[in-house]
């Protein structure tokens, strides 16, 4: 049973998959990074100050006013959609350095060069039929 456990786990395909989860997740944080610190803060600035990350709808009486997300989440139950949108952003940011990734993989990857295939030997009748004419030459 150990046994075989180890050869599973040992498999290229299962220490590749484990590789690519935790580059994955480390690629992520950068990622969240990128987005929350540079590029929400210059939509902010563009659009006059618009933070994604206070944009919410509250689903309880008890908050009052518009506090930041942060404090009415500790007040009560709110909808979080610009945590939501953050999100969004933060994934087809991921899938489009993906994307680019995979394509340039793809165009230094060289097509394998079709090997020349042999000249196919000619059907069994078709030489018999030469073996034939060559004797009718010679004769």
């Amino acid at each position: 049973m150990f046994q075989d456990f180890k050869n599973f786990a040992m498999k290229g395909n299962v220490v590749d998959l484990a590789v690519g989860v935790i580059i994955g997740a480390a690629f992520s944080k950068i990622i969240d990074s990128l987005v929350n610190d540079v590029i929400m803060p210059v939509i902010g600035a563009i659009t006059g100050g618009l933070d994604f990350s206070n944009y919410y709808v509250p689903l309880s009486a008890a908050i009052q006013g518009h506090p930041a997300y942060a404090d009415a989440k500790k007040a009560g139950a709110v909808l979080g959609y610009g945590s939501f949108i953050t999100a969004v952003i933060n994934f087809l940011i991921i899938a489009f350095v993906l994307f680019l990734a995979i394509k340039q993989i793809e165009r230094l990857k060289k097509p394998e060069a079709a090997a020349p295939e042999a000249p196919a030997a000619p059907p069994r009748s078709e030489v018999l039929l030469e073996e034939i004419r060559d004797a009718l030459v010679k004769k």
